[in-house]
């Protein structure tokens, strides 16, 4: 499908507020911005197979579209929500454990790179990846 491939992380579009807005301390937030994370996707229907590797841990997830989940981001924040395709992309609605505030996460293919957008209490922020 569209998705499937390995995406390595090129550049980020306002990813530090982001995770000052999430919460993150300055030193995981610094770190963060240089993970070297490679995110490989495949996708057979509805259902997908998710490897995160970067500098900090791997994570293999799989999920279903429109099925809750839990998930830990790298800083240990635990999240519960689902993915759905809304047309082209990829929209993830998760809720954080700890306070219940949401967080979401598209996925678009933009031209030949892998838009991951952000969108947490009002700040934005995107990781643009390229296949590698």
């Amino acid at each position: 499908m569209t998705f499937n491939g390995t995406w390595k992380v090129d550049r980020n579009d306002n990813y530090e507020k982001f995770m000052e807005q999430m919460g993150i301390n300055l030193v995981k937030r610094k770190l963060a911005s240089h993970d070297n994370l490679k995110i490989t996707l495949e996708q057979t229907g509805d259902k997908f197979q998710v490897k995160e590797a970067s500098t900090f841990r791997t994570l293999e997830i799989s999920f279903t579209l429109g099925v809750p989940y839990d998930y830990s981001l790298a800083d240990g924040t635990e999240l519960t929500g689902f993915w759905v395709m809304e047309g082209d992309t990829l929209k993830g609605t998760f809720t954080r454990k700890d306070n219940g505030k949401v967080l979401t996460t598209t996925r678009n293919i933009v031209g030949d790179e892998l838009v991951q957008s952000y969108s947490y209490e009002g700040v934005e922020a995107k990781r643009i990846f390229k296949r590698g």
